[in-house]
């Protein structure tokens, strides 16, 4: 028995070797008819967990995203409704076939067209630094277009989710065009705030903020068109177009300000927001050539063109004339241009990448509150890698060495700086067999400072707090050390492990007074680190019926910096149970956000659950739905600065029903989308304009 599992192991590792040789069109049918058949529906190989959809996931779903949802893979957590995709509280990068994507490109494929999921949680040097990967390998439809529609309005307030693509075949070539837009408008919010200030002589003040009501507006559109060229093992090319308009993005917020120190009641109103649009280009060539090799090239580029604001304004009741009256406006003009070349080989029982990359950012911005005051800023950088790949009977290894250097230069100041930063990454993986195994990582990776923590030019942020970036920040490195044990048992799977994390010198605000002004700027601190137990499990209640999946996770923090010292302990997660039969889909999530300590400041994000029930008929797809169903929504930080202790909790309106329509055509006989092998990012930078 154990040399009959053995050799099924052995041609499962043999067969996925070769497929991540083949080109963007010529995935084996064979080759996913031998995993279906012989192999569980978890797969735990050296580098990442394969997920194989089921005939229930894929009947009940009308999109991508929708299959993801229905997969319930361990850690990740799906929110078709609000278009969201996160793993243990962090970003995820999406990949179709090995190319980076969006969120809305996941949720254009055609659910039958994905024939399997790759989860990567420990992403080699050529992912760029992403905490996670997903990547979805997507197979020829037998259909020559499809045209696909969805519309997600919400029953009680002005909220929704459209969108619409259709993609056309002819040859070899593919076109493909769509849009989405999704509307959040006069959102109720409320906002909790309570601060104390310590001066430098010791007195303090405290302002408690009683909310008088407020008002979140989000909304966006998304508009994109592609061509593809694919000539079968030998040649792949791709251009895509696409512009993200955002609409709006304001947060009003009205509240009564009490002071400790007798003062009068101060009535106060803050706002702040920012709108624009970010046009985009990339072009894409693969080209395969014998002995198993490949060489990528990848270009992207982007345009930001944009406006943020703010307005804070304090005001004494019945009074015409302000305290404070503050607004700032920021103009933004900024570029972004990335180019990539990554080399692949591959042996039997090994694989060498190789890659190099330049990334430019060009950064101009206009303080229109300021006279015209004008910012540049100017950043580039160069990446190196090379890794290798090798599996030794149970054991395999992945060695990889990577340098960024990065420079930066401030136009009004003439001020730069450059750095070279070595990124080492390592990974060790035992193989008990098919269902257990047992991976050591090792990661580095660095953050440049952002557009925001560089600018020079004062923000005042209320009636005497100020924001001032700075100049001489320095890249910071980031390095994780991950074990974690996978099983795969009769209806349990999942994941174990323990992840330690240090930052040594992790880019954070600092708060310090000047004269009668507390200013934050950034620092280079003295370093975070982190401790984290996780467990991530998959349970099939009734097979092809119910299934429950969640993460939960405890992290024990230590944060250092100018004068302080922090800790903070907290746990985090999320859960998911999902009832199909007969075409219906049951499900249920929530979602506790993971509590981020970052310089001397506790944040979380949202505290979400939902309730969802769908219906598949033919081509459509019926749902009805409520966000929060139950207690209340929170997105807070808390300040443990000595000089501003603060606790601040956002409430919005969110208990919202909502009903859903999706539609999916598909006819003729279609080609595959073109798949990239690599990506490589170019966004623009923007500004933030100053608030509390």
């Amino acid at each position: 028995m154990k040399s009959i599992i053995a050799s099924i192991t052995a041609l499962s590792c043999t067969l996925s070797a070769m497929a991540q040789t083949e080109t963007a069109d010529s995935i084996p049918v064979q080759e996913l008819q031998e995993i279906v058949i012989q192999a569980p529906k978890v797969i735990r190989k050296a580098d990442m967990d394969v997920y194989h959809p089921s005939k229930s996931a894929v009947e009940h779903s009308q999109n991508g995203l929708q299959l993801l949802n229905n997969l319930m893979i361990p850690t990740l957590s799906v929110s078709d409704a609000l278009g969201t995709i996160q793993a243990a509280g962090q970003s995820v990068q999406l990949r179709i076939n090995g190319r980076e994507s969006s969120i809305e490109q996941v949720r254009t494929l055609l659910p039958e067209t994905i024939k399997r999921v790759e989860w990567i949680d420990n992403p080699g040097l050529r992912y760029g630094g992403a905490n996670y990967v997903l990547n979805l390998i997507v197979a020829n439809p037998t259909v020559g277009g499809s045209l696909m529609a969805e519309a997600r309005p919400a029953l009680n307030q002005a909220w929704g989710f459209y969108m619409a693509d259709a993609k056309f075949n002819t040859g070899r070539s593919q076109w493909e065009v769509g849009g989405n837009f999704k509307l959040t408008d006069n959102l109720k919010t409320h906002r909790d705030y309570t601060e104390t200030f310590t001066y430098s002589d010791g007195s303090t003040l405290t302002r408690d903020e009683t909310s008088r009501g407020g008002a979140m507006d989000n909304s966006f559109a998304n508009a994109w068109a592609s061509y593809s060229y694919i000539k079968p093992d030998t040649t792949v090319f791709m251009a895509e177009f696409g512009l993200f308009q955002k609409l709006t993005d304001k947060f009003l917020y009205n509240g009564l300000l009490s002071l400790s120190d007798g003062s009068d009641d101060i009535l106060l109103t803050d706002s702040h927001g920012d709108k624009g649009g970010t046009p985009s280009l990339s072009l894409y060539w693969q080209q395969n050539f014998a002995r198993r090799q490949m060489l990528i090239v990848n270009f992207n580029s982007s345009f930001y063109f944009g406006r943020s604001y703010s307005d804070y304004i304090e005001q004494s009741p019945g009074a015409e004339s302000c305290l404070t009256d503050i607004h700032t406006n920021i103009k933004d003009r900024n570029q972004a241009y990335a180019i990539e070349a990554d080399y692949i080989k591959n042996w039997q029982n090994g694989r060498f990448t190789a890659g190099a990359s330049y990334t430019a950012n060009r950064n101009r911005s206009e303080y229109e509150s300021l006279g015209g005051k004008i910012f540049h800023q100017r950043q580039d950088k160069v990446y190196l890698f090379a890794e290798y790949f090798h599996r030794f009977g149970k054991w395999s290894a992945t060695a990889g060495m990577g340098v960024q250097y990065t420079d930066f230069l401030f136009k009004e100041t003439d001020q730069g700086t450059h750095t070279w930063s070595p990124r080492p990454q390592a990974t060790i993986t035992y193989s008990l067999n098919q269902n257990h195994n047992f991976r050591l990582n090792f990661t580095s990776w660095q953050s440049t400072p952002s557009l925001a923590e560089t600018n020079i030019v004062p923000q005042q942020l209320d009636g005497f707090q100020w924001r001032v970036g700075n100049q001489n920040l320095k890249t910071a490195n980031s390095y994780i050390l991950t074990f974690r044990y996978g099983f795969s048992l009769p209806r349990v799977s999942g994941s174990f492990g323990i992840r330690a994390f240090t930052s040594p010198n992790a880019i954070t605000p600092l708060m310090r007074w000047e004269s009668d002004r507390l200013i934050t700027t950034y620092e280079n601190s003295r370093g975070l680190q982190n401790l984290s137990f996780f467990l991530a499990p998959q349970i099939e209640i009734i097979p092809d019926w119910l299934m429950a999946s969640g993460y939960i996770q405890f992290r024990m923090e230590r944060m250092r910096g100018q004068g302080y010292t922090h800790h903070s302990n907290a746990w985090s997660g999320n859960a998911q149970m999902q009832l199909m039969h007969w075409g219906f889909v049951l499900s249920g999530q929530y979602v506790r956000a993971q509590r981020d300590l970052w310089g001397e400041k506790i944040s979380w994000g949202e505290n979400l659950n939902i309730i969802d029930l769908s219906y598949n008929w033919k081509s459509w797809q019926f749902s009805a739905g409520v966000i929060m169903p139950f207690g209340k929504y929170d997105q807070g930080s808390q300040s443990l600065s000595k000089w501003n202790r603060n606790e601040q909790h956002m409430r919005l309106d969110m208990r919202m029903p909502y009903i859903s329509l999706s539609y999916n055509l598909q006819w003729g006989r279609q080609k595959r989308g073109a798949r990239k092998l690599m990506e490589v990012d170019a966004n623009a930078d923007r500004s933030t304009a100053g608030g509390r």
